[in-house]
């Protein structure tokens, strides 16, 4: 006959005194060294692995620098403005007006009390507005692909603040506001240009939808794409049932 198997000790000895002995000091050391050893084994794996995939990476810079960004591009946005200004006063269709004295005053009047110059003005100032607005969002995102949301707000608030500028140095470089004066300077029944002016001020948004859209659409289209959190998995290691997780 064989003589019985010996069970493994159990892992906390009675002490004869009656409570429990502790385990000693050579196994605790021993014990605190293979788990050191172990995770000093697959330490480096983890670390590469997740590495690999950008885990322990910065995304992007920091704030400050994003908000320095920011700043400089709402600024050069915005100085876009005087040449979009420029180009509403030179390309902007003019309104005749035409003066006449009815008694001691003098009353000024269209001239072509059907023409759509005014239209027109609004008109010329909105398609400018959107190619400003879609070439200001190309700019930005050449220079910064990896757009943050302060660098949309930035051109959001370039745009506005350039189409703003835009509108007061047009009404600025054109004719004067005071169509009174012109009219008794020019003379009755003479012919002379109306003030600029933008009736709609909703096209002071143009700028910065366009600016917008655009930028979404380059960033979707052609911005860096985020690294995939689950790589996919080896074919030659085989994964344990459930989703779960094993050790090759």
């Amino acid at each position: 006959m064989s003589a019985p198997l010996t069970p493994p000790p159990p892992p906390h000895e009675h002490s004869p005194q009656g409570g429990w002995q502790s385990p000693s000091a050579g196994q605790v050391a021993a014990a605190s060294a293979d788990g050191s050893a172990s995770d000093a084994a697959a330490g480096p794996a983890r670390h590469g692995d997740r590495a690999g995939y950008g885990w322990y990476e910065q995304d992007g810079p920091g704030m400050k620098t994003e908000l320095r960004e920011a700043a400089v591009t709402a600024v050069a946005v915005a100085l876009g403005g005087v040449l979009l200004g420029v180009l509403w006063w030179w390309l902007a269709p003019r309104v005749p007006l035409v003066g006449d004295v009815t008694g001691d005053s003098w009353v000024v009047y269209l001239k072509d009390t059907e023409g759509e110059q005014a239209i027109g003005v609004d008109g010329t100032f909105v398609l400018l507005a959107l190619a400003f607005g879609a070439v200001s969002a190309l700019a930005v995102f050449l220079v910064r692909r990896r757009g943050a949301v302060p660098l949309v707000v930035a051109l959001g608030v370039g745009g506005l603040l350039g189409s703003l500028l835009a509108w007061r140095l047009g009404v600025w470089l054109g004719p004067a506001q005071d169509v009174i004066a012109q009219a008794r300077d020019v003379g009755k029944g003479v012919t002379f240009d109306a003030p600029l002016k933008l009736s709609a001020k909703g096209a002071l948004l143009a700028w910065p939808f366009a600016g917008l859209v655009v930028h979404l659409g380059l960033t979707a289209l052609f911005g860096p794409r985020d690294p995939d959190p689950y790589p996919p998995a080896d074919p030659y290691v085989p994964q344990p049932p459930h989703g779960g997780f094993s050790k090759p």
